[in-house]
């Protein structure tokens, strides 16, 4: 029997958590990856949440996903937080309480676990190719993992509501056709098989760095043929990707942080029952490997080049209509048509995505940014962006930047 299922089964004979004696520093086994963004961002939230509420004593060692579970027998453990959940094995006889990260299941019932907002990635990866204008999409996955599955049928749903179909590429089901020397052929041929140009959403950063291995050995060009979108924004990866990625950023650092005091909770006697942690995105770090217009119209599409080289400063719809060559009406019509946005709205998405930028980008303050944003000051800027977002920049940033 799977062993969380066992767990489950069990659960009534499950051991209550031992509390930690008063005044005796707690021991905290972590089991995440330091090899990769997310278990990095992880690890900093709880790093931060053990200096201003522990200290703790932490077990933990550099590791990948495929390495093994420290040693802990010898250890009085009070608590863990763990990236995957079949070495739950290896804590057979456990009587502390364990919140594992999201890595094979969709629930982890009655464990607490740290789960990744599927639904809002998905989202944010097509309306960041909606803009450009694409006709075609398509998604590259890693089909035994649920998080990536989750991404693919969200980001497909999003895409169907605006009238587009996405093509999912299926991995073989024979593992030796997974390793990549077999692989990046059959990825090669799948791409080639695409209409082009054609914007490419996959799981995660390193499925994005394969995807563009892949292009390069089917002679297509990214982003003008293949726009390639990954999750996660591990910069190791994206910038010395060649053209270098883009991708989603979340707030694993506001998660790790969450599941620490969890754990705090759970250490002093808070039942397990199921509690959820998410991993929400924050915005995209554009990178050349998206940054193109798959815009056939070239007033539109002059447009928009204008708009986006413009978000710092108050420009109107009629200085949009003086960098191309049609009417006002005309112009609005045709833009509609293709991005099924006004010129003014395009004006207002772009303008609150750059104060967004420099919101979670940089540490600039509230100040620094209305006079980089074209503002006349702190509450004009304010009122524009609550107008907008339905939040405060304040509550924005607290939201989506830990300190």
């Amino acid at each position: 029997m799977d062993v969380l299922n066992r767990m489950n089964t069990e659960r009534t004979s499950v051991p209550r958590p031992v509390k930690p004696g008063a005044g005796v520093a707690p021991s905290v086994l972590l089991f995440i990856e330091t090899s990769r963004e997310f278990g990095r961002g992880l690890l900093y939230g709880i790093a931060r949440y053990s200096r201003l509420h522990g200290p703790w004593r932490v077990y933990q060692r550099s590791a990948g996903l495929d390495s093994s579970l420290p040693e802990w027998r010898d250890l009085k453990i009070d608590g863990a937080i763990m990236r995957d959940v079949r070495i739950a094995e290896n804590l057979s006889g456990w009587k502390f309480p364990v919140i594992f990260a999201q890595h094979n299941r969709e629930s982890y019932t009655p464990f607490p676990a740290i789960i990744t907002d599927s639904a809002a990635i998905g989202a944010m990866a097509a309306e960041h190719f909606l803009d450009r204008g694409f006709q075609n999409y398509a998604y590259c996955g890693l089909d035994e993992f649920v998080w990536s599955r989750l991404r693919a049928r969200h980001f497909c749903e999003r895409l169907k509501q605006a009238g587009f179909h996405t093509n999912v590429y299926r991995q073989p089901r024979a593992r030796a056709k997974r390793a990549w020397k077999s692989e990046q052929n059959l990825i090669a041929e799948w791409m080639m098989s695409l209409p082009k140009p054609v914007a490419l959403m996959c799981c995660n950063d390193d499925r994005a760095l394969q995807v563009i291995e892949a292009c390069k050995l089917a002679d297509l060009y990214v982003p003008d043929q293949v726009a390639v979108l990954g999750v996660d924004n591990d910069i190791l990866i994206c910038d010395l990707a060649d053209p270098p990625i883009s991708s989603i950023a979340l707030d694993t650092e506001t998660a790790g942080h969450e599941a620490a005091r969890l754990l705090d909770s759970l250490m002093k006697g808070e039942p397990m029952a199921g509690q959820q942690i998410p991993v929400r995105p924050t915005h995209i770090v554009t990178r050349m490997s998206t940054d193109m217009l798959a815009v056939t119209d070239a007033d539109v599409a002059a447009a928009v080049r204008f708009i986006r080289r413009n978000p710092n400063r108050m420009i109107q719809v009629d200085d949009v209509v003086e960098a191309t060559n049609v009417s006002r009406r005309v112009l609005e019509k045709r833009f509609k048509a293709v991005l099924r946005r006004s010129v003014y709205q395009e004006i207002r998405r772009v303008r609150v995505n750059y104060i967004i930028g420099l919101l979670v980008g940089t540490d600039m303050s509230i100040t620094q940014i209305a006079v980089k944003s074209g503002f006349d000051g702190v509450e004009h800027i304010s009122r524009y962006f609550r107008k907008e977002t339905g939040t405060s920049l304040r509550e924005y940033r607290k939201k989506h930047v830990p300190r």
